[in-house]
């Protein structure tokens, strides 16, 4: 009962209180001159050269990228079309589908959370999703019957094994390993978006109940964790995911067109996803796992915490900045800069000086020499669409850079855009 009365009354919290005012007092990313801020305004002219030749080279149909520094924006540019198509140019404003770029969002939720004293992260998930008891390890497949057998896991998934891709689950129809992928389709998962009416609580439960790719917490394996964290947050908070996004996050930091499914007002601000077609970009017309209507059409009734988000490049800036400044933006705290700290410092490893803390990859030392991707403790991820972005907290920079293609053969802006404005930096 005093477990019961002390979740009740944190929910109330949550209910009556958006966000913590703060001691420091960051304005909102605004533009200035590149100079102001230590940056070389003809060496981010650079990157206009990369993104026309990207697109006269048919690698991008457009691109919209943005560079900040010390909380002002220094270069914040479209090239191209948003829809190859009609021909519609596109805008600074548009809006993109940010798929796996929504996972550190919902990583934020969690540790606002956390800072509520609500769990541990070395909790496990079963304590409040009871389907996830006593979780299997897939063993052997027959491909033929469709069957498999499993072991038990040597411990139960955590949270902190959710955050950081460690779980040992999958990721469905995008998994590496083919009879996690039967099995996921199998027993109807959905990875991230759908017109059809699924909660995330029904397609959570289902999940839970499928093997695993290893025993929890030996290695790193990208999976659908961070959607697992989506619905627990919403058990936690005693509202719906997309309601605790905007009351929570997006409107304390003035993310005023980021959603899980967009208003009739802006769906002609709305990015088309392409796909190459015979030396062409044409509109992406979606392969059975990415619905390219998912926005605006359908139950609009799925949050998805690992990829359901549509946001712009400044959104989401200001978004990176309110980390850059320890956790607070516009004079609201979001996460202390202690909270912070623990996320990028608790990682698993992902490959040679890259790991992952708990939300984002993180640049070491070792990740710094291979260069052109920041200093230590940089922290990345990127979208299923072709989004990318970056923060360094040494240089105080941020950098996104967001297209909507599949199937890309060629786009060398994935690497050439962060190179490029750290080598614009001129103090």
């Amino acid at each position: 009962m005093k477990l019961l009365s002390y979740l009740i009354y944190l929910t109330l919290c949550v209910s009556l209180s958006a966000q913590t005012p703060s001691a420091q007092n960051s304005n909102p990313l605004n533009k200035r001159s590149a100079k102001s801020v230590g940056m070389s305004l003809e060496r981010l002219a650079r990157i206009d050269t990369m993104a026309e030749s990207a697109i006269a080279d048919s690698d991008v149909p457009g691109l919209v990228a943005l560079v900040a520094r010390n909380g002002k924006i220094v270069y914040h540019k479209a090239f191209g079309v948003a829809d190859a198509g009609t021909g519609r140019e596109l805008q600074k404003d548009d809006i993109f589908r940010i798929f796996s770029q929504t996972k550190a969002i919902t990583a934020t939720a969690v540790m606002m959370l956390w800072e509520e004293g609500l769990f541990k992260l070395d909790d496990p998930i079963s304590k409040w999703i009871p389907e996830f008891k006593n979780p299997q390890v897939l063993d052997t497949y027959n491909f033929t019957a469709g069957t498999y057998t499993t072991t038990s896991a040597k411990q139960e998934i955590t949270i902190r094994h959710l955050l950081t891709h460690s779980s040992g689950l999958g990721y469905g129809a995008i998994d590496p390993d083919e009879r996690i992928r039967l099995i996921y389709k199998e027993a109807g998962i959905i990875e991230a978006v759908t017109q059809k009416h699924v909660l995330i609580a029904d397609n959570i439960k289902k999940l839970a109940k499928l093997p695993l790719h290893f025993h929890p917490g030996e290695k790193y394996t990208y999976s659908m964790g961070l959607d697992v964290l989506g619905y627990f947050v919403e058990i936690l908070s005693g509202i719906p995911l997309d309601e605790f996004f905007y009351s929570r996050i997006f409107n304390p930091l003035g993310m005023k067109d980021t959603y899980f499914y967009l208003p009739e007002n802006k769906v002609d601000r709305l990015v088309m996803t392409h796909a190459p077609k015979d030396g062409k970009w044409v509109p992406y017309i979606g392969d059975g796992i990415i619905d390219p209507d998912y926005p605006f059409k359908g139950a609009k009734s799925l949050f998805s915490g690992g990829g359901g988000l549509l946001s712009t490049a400044i959104d989401y800036a200001n978004f990176l900045q309110m980390y850059l400044n320890g956790g607070e933006l516009n004079g609201k705290r979001l996460l202390s800069r202690t909270t912070i700290e623990t996320m990028m410092a608790s990682r698993v490893y992902m490959y040679p000086g890259i790991g992952y803390g708990l939300a984002f990859s993180v640049l070491n030392k070792k990740g710094v020499s291979i260069g052109g991707l920041g200093s230590e403790g940089t922290f990345n991820w990127g979208g299923a669409a072709n989004t990318q972005y970056f923060a360094d907290p040494n240089e105080q920079v941020v950098g996104i850079i967001l297209k909507q293609t599949f199937g890309q053969r060629t786009d060398d802006t994935r690497w050439q855009f962060r190179q490029l404005v750290f080598q614009a930096i001129d103090d």
